[in-house]
């Protein structure tokens, strides 16, 4: 369940609360019955892995580090062997 922030409008009391997505929002503070807000913070977001840092795709001089080489192309594929006149006779 998420933990949201309220303020006060009325004596600024700040508070914390988990609530369920599905609960209403809180109207009045605990404090002086007055109005309250919904504060919205930055949402905390973490890249794990390699390829999320600047030196992640850099050689150690600095430089780009070059892309790997492409494959080599397959060689096409042999046409299906074609049946001779003398098999068709038979």
């Amino acid at each position: 369940m998420p933990t949201y922030a309220y303020a006060c409008k009325d004596c600024g009391h700040a508070f914390d609360i988990v609530q369920s997505f599905s609960d209403s929002s809180l109207t009045s503070c605990p404090e002086c019955g007055g109005t309250l807000r919904k504060k919205f913070n930055s949402v905390g977001v973490v890249f794990k892995g390699s390829g999320f840092y600047r030196t992640d795709s850099r050689d150690s001089k600095g430089g780009s580090v070059s892309p790997a080489p492409a494959a080599a192309p397959a060689a096409p594929a042999a046409a299906p062997a074609a049946s001779t006149p003398a098999a068709a006779a038979s």
